[in-house]
């Protein structure tokens, strides 16, 4: 072979590697991250409208899109249809997804305060406590996380789940029967609850004081984690930016939340004064407490079989 050949050869080489590399560009380029947040997502609502996921994510590569959910049942159903890739829910969601077979993962946690949800009663009702929500109509979003607040309620006052009549609502629809009186009780989490307080006289039953104290979690796709883990490395650091800056600037973050949401800056003010944020691993504590939550909706009849959360617990590549 002459060296003009050899020349010829390694100028089609590197014709040939720069065109695989800007091919992997583009394609790394097109790479979208669809993340599920709720109507007053908290955390995620403030990131987004900071705008610094996008621009770093942007830099490896990676496309952020967001999508809004009413509740985490419904973000989680999405999750498990493929149409995005991480979102955020109170700590039964991904319990009651686990149990239906849906292959998620818990990606990081986030510390729940103990009154941004609560059991409420219309201020004139002659239901004084927990206990006396015995054959009553309660509406709660089925799987949330005030589904769990009123299991765990119930239990405390020596009553099952079937002991009251639950009526399985979304938060709008809720608002709407607990209105015009045709439930007993509501049990609900920010920002619907500070929403309600404002509009009408109402009581609180209950809230998570004195009461199992479970977490809220970032999850994601199996499939995407596991095939993405730097993108989730750097969504959990930025969500941990956001939420030491939140934490210190709840003025700002109520006006933030208050345009994003559509409500009241002085309702999103009443939650932020509640609300924390702090993301953390999952920490052989947290997932215990999570394990100890899916133990007493088994125990209730309320998941068809037990999870296993240790085996959905990502492990990220070292």
């Amino acid at each position: 072979m002459t060296f003009a050949t050899l020349r010829r050869l390694a100028g089609i080489a590197l014709i040939a590697l720069a065109t695989f590399g800007s091919l992997a560009v583009a394609q790394a380029a097109d790479q979208p991250l669809r993340i599920g947040y709720q109507k007053g997502g908290g955390l995620l609502a403030v990131l987004k409208a900071q705008g610094t996921l996008e621009q770093t994510l942007g830099a490896q590569g990676y496309q952020v899109s967001w999508r809004e959910f009413q509740a985490g049942p419904q973000l989680l159903e999405a999750l498990n249809a493929g149409s995005i890739d991480v979102g955020y829910t109170g700590s039964p969601p991904p319990i009651f997804a686990q149990a239906a077979g849906i292959d998620l993962v818990y990606l990081g946690a986030e510390p729940a305060s103990e009154s941004v949800e609560a059991i409420l009663v219309p201020d004139g009702s002659p239901i004084g406590d927990v206990a006396a929500l015995k054959g009553k109509k309660v509406a709660v979003q089925k799987g949330s996380s005030a589904n769990f607040l009123l299991v765990a309620a119930l239990e405390k006052a020596g009553l099952s789940f079937k002991d009251i009549q639950p009526v399985y609502l979304p938060p709008a629809d809720a608002r709407a029967a607990f209105a015009n009186g045709s439930v007993d009780a509501w049990v609900v989490w920010d920002p619907y609850l500070a929403a309600i307080q404002q509009s009408q006289p109402v009581r609180v039953l209950a809230d998570y004081k004195g009461l199992l104290h479970a977490n809220s979690f970032y999850e994601g796709s199996r499939r995407f984690a596991d095939a993405h883990p730097e993108a989730i490395r750097l969504l959990l650091a930025e969500l941990a930016k956001a939420g030491a800056w939140a934490n210190t600037h709840k003025p700002e973050v109520s006006r933030i939340l208050a345009q994003q949401i559509g409500l009241p800056e002085a309702v999103i003010a009443t939650w932020q004064a509640r609300a924390g944020y702090g993301v953390t691993a999952l920490t052989p504590e947290i997932i215990a407490i999570q394990q100890q939550t899916a133990d007493i909706f088994h125990a209730q009849g309320l998941i068809p079989r037990k999870v296993d959360i240790s085996q959905a617990v990502w492990q990220a590549p070292r």
